[in-house]
């Protein structure tokens, strides 16, 4: 009898594990459908945004040729350089395809301001901005998504209350008023840190960062604050909650592997919203702290009517937004296993 029992205990952890296989093997599957489907939408809008960026030449005021002169001499060896340069004598759509074509080679003329091309003053600045929106994105998510659990825990405590009149506070305040009053405080005042620059090397242009850093995420923790604690909230009062606590499981693996899991799942698509609008605002930051970054370029091209760094920077945003979004959709996935279950 009890070599029955063990010979069918074993053919079901045997079925078990076969079956356990086959929906990791279903559910990758699926991951990589998906993610093929949304490559397929993200390239047929780039696209579209390319066009748009494009026009930019020809919906800037004033001759496409004088745009792309800015302040150097007219002369007709110049003119004819751009003509040939720029495909300017060609018809509309095809100089849509050459320029397109030179920009999935990182080809994007020629900087006005600086004579150099423009995918070095892009190189030159890039790794600062991604250094600058990581670092806020990172300071946002731990603080936002702590203070908001430690708010639904403590609800109508005076920590909730607390927490929450401070994310409307943060949520009020424009980026640069905070980081004007963060620049006043602690490094006019206090002298704990620089006031300007990004520094050199990790650790210098960590210190040099952290101000400009706080100031982006201010806004940014207060949003994820909000729908963390919101989340969380939703989930502390449903039924498996209460029998686990009927169970008498310790207070912590409620908290951690209960609650915050399922809490998570809407907070995810909250923080590929909360990255795509980092980079993009990130121009008040690096004006306000001097940082020389690609929202300083993007300020100073719009000054000086450089419109091929216009083109690119702009390029290079979309780039970043639709690569956010679609990197927080597949984390969604693997938050939240149901959605594969379901689309098996």
């Amino acid at each position: 009898m009890t070599q029955v029992i063990d010979d069918s205990m074993g053919a079901g952890d045997g079925s078990a594990v076969v079956s356990a296989r086959s929906r990791w093997a279903i559910g990758g599957a699926s991951i990589g459908a998906y993610v093929a489907r949304r490559l397929l939408v993200l390239a047929v809008l780039l696209v579209a945004v390319s066009f748009a960026v494009f026009c930019l030449l020809y919906l800037a005021p004033g001759n496409p040729i004088d745009m792309l002169l800015g302040q150097r001499p007219r002369t007709p060896a110049t003119v004819s350089a751009l003509t040939r340069e720029y495909n300017l004598d060609k018809p509309f759509f095809e100089q849509y395809w050459l320029w397109a074509w030179r920009a999935m080679h990182l080809d994007f003329g020629t900087s006005i301001q600086t004579s150099l091309p423009v995918a070095t003053e892009i190189k030159a600045r890039l790794p600062t901005s991604l250094f600058l929106g990581c670092y806020a994105f990172g300071l946002a998510t731990i603080t936002g998504v702590g203070l908001g659990v430690q708010a639904a825990v403590r609800r109508r405590t005076l920590v909730d209350r607390f927490v929450v009149g401070a994310a409307v506070v943060g949520l009020s305040t424009p980026v640069f008023v905070s980081g004007v009053g963060l620049l006043y405080v602690f490094a006019i005042q206090l002298h704990w840190l620089p006031a300007f620059g990004k520094g050199n090397g990790f650790f210098d242009e960590l210190w040099h960062l952290t101000l400009p850093a706080i100031a982006l995420a201010v806004p940014s923790t207060a949003y994820i604050l909000k729908h963390a604690r919101a989340a969380m909230l939703g989930v502390l009062e449903q039924d498996y909650i209460v029998f686990a606590r009927a169970r008498g499981l310790s207070p912590w693996r409620i908290l951690f592997s209960y609650s915050l899991r399922n809490a998570l799942i809407p907070v995810v698509t909250m923080c590929g919203l909360v990255l795509s609008s980092l980079i993009v605002g990130a121009v008040l930051t690096e004006m306000t702290f001097s940082v020389q970054g690609i929202g300083h370029l993007l300020v100073q091209s719009a000054l000086a009517k450089d419109i091929a760094v216009i083109q690119c920077v702009s390029l290079l945003v979309a780039v970043s937004v639709m690569a956010t979004n679609l990197l927080a959709d597949v984390l969604y996935l693997f938050v939240d296993p149901r959605i594969r279950i379901g689309r098996r």
